[in-house]
């Protein structure tokens, strides 16, 4: 494949009308924040929502571009963790936006990875009943997932992301080279949502990735920083199209739920912890939705659930309940955390099944009986 990196951003449109926006994709474009948002909302000021672990590698780069452009920037920093996107936090960060006298012509500013950009994004929503905000994504799985479509949330004790809202941003800046200072662990998680976009819509993309996922995972050589920008703007476009047909997740958009429903389930029983990390949830989901697929009237076949399996486990992501470490949780824990879900309908439960690798359906009504004897036997394995 091609080496040379691209010397200019790569543009992807999110087009909802009059709250279109821009996802801005390169190596170094956090350099442009401040000119960015000064041209998009000029003398508006910032205040940037990021974490302790966060801060203290992109921080400075941040404030410094905003100063640059002369956009004045307050600033709040939070324990890093999915624990930060509970109600206490969720309190100091909504008081500390009021407390630097942020208005509704001024902008919050998502500066982190999932966590910060759900929770971020949720305080933007309600503080003065609504302020813009711009996500900033620092890790490969809000680059290419979270920090696009404008589901905002914090945790429920009952499960992941019950509480929030559809909130917007006006812009996103994913600066590939802040994936390099990512823990291995924390990168290969994120990698999980990247091939999720293969397996749901698109298997070009996944027999691209089986090809050049090393290349991904190299770091900032030439050949790795072309490969992580075309990997996460073939995401980007992905979500893209998707929110913009249907936007409130009526519909289709429930396909980038693929392996969530498994996946959140696993978390939560995890108790959102550094056992299970969200993308490795996910990871384990998928494998779990492709089998159970297989299983349910051969929907899938057994070589494609095996193949989607099978790349997940070779870039070092668990894929069966037993790779978690810790001990298992039960079948009714699971399936009391699976009548949470928000794909839920009328006590009914909804999954994201596949018929091939890039054609995931939703399939409404599944009988819970089903679901209950599939998990038992996964649990069962050794």
């Amino acid at each position: 494949m091609t080496t040379t990196v691209r010397p200019d951003p790569t543009l992807v449109d999110v087009s909802l009308g009059a709250r279109s926006y821009e996802i801005v994709i390169g190596r170094g474009v956090i350099a442009a924040l401040g000119a960015r948002i000064a041209a998009l909302r000029p003398g508006a000021r910032t205040f940037v929502v990021t974490d302790d672990n966060v801060a203290r590698y992109a921080l400075a780069s941040a404030e410094a571009a905003l100063a640059r452009a002369g956009v004045a920037a307050s600033r709040v920093i939070v324990p890093a963790g999915e624990a930060s996107k509970s109600f206490r936090v969720f309190e100091q960060v909504c008081e500390a936006i009021i407390a630097s006298r942020i208005e509704r012509g001024d902008l919050v500013i998502a500066l982190g990875g999932g966590v910060i950009g759900d929770l971020a994004g949720f305080a933007a929503a309600v503080v003065r009943r609504g302020l813009d905000y711009v996500q900033v994504p620092t890790t490969l799985l809000a680059q290419v997932d979270s920090s696009v479509g404008g589901k905002t949330a914090i945790d429920s004790t009952s499960g992941k992301n019950l509480i929030g809202a559809f909130h917007q941003p006006i812009l996103v800046v994913a600066d590939t080279a802040l994936l390099d200072t990512l823990p291995e662990r924390e990168f290969r998680a994120g990698y999980a949502e990247v091939a999720k976009y293969g397996l749901l819509g698109d298997a070009a993309f996944f027999s691209w990735l089986e090809a050049n996922w090393r290349e991904i995972f190299s770091g900032a050589s030439s050949a790795g920083g072309f490969a992580r920008e075309h990997a996460v703007a073939v995401c980007c476009r992905a979500k893209a199209a998707i929110v913009a047909r249907d936007e409130r997740e009526t519909g289709e958009r429930a396909l980038l739920n693929l392996g969530h429903t498994f996946g959140h389930a696993l978390e939560a029983a995890c108790g959102f912890s550094d056992r299970l990390l969200h993308g490795e949830a996910i990871a384990v989901g998928m494998a779990l939705a492709f089998e159970f697929s297989a299983r349910r009237q051969g929907l899938v076949s057994k070589a494609d659930a095996a193949r989607a399996t099978r790349h997940l486990a070779e870039v070092g992501l668990p894929t069966r309940i037993q790779d978690v470490s810790g001990p298992p949780p039960s079948v009714d824990q699971l399936m009391s955390l699976i009548a949470q879900d928000k794909k839920v309908k009328r006590g009914m439960l909804t999954f994201i099944l596949v018929r091939e690798i890039g054609l995931a359906f939703v399939e409404a009504g599944v009988d819970e009986r089903e679901v209950r004897a599939f998990l038992s036997e996964k649990l069962a394995e050794r």
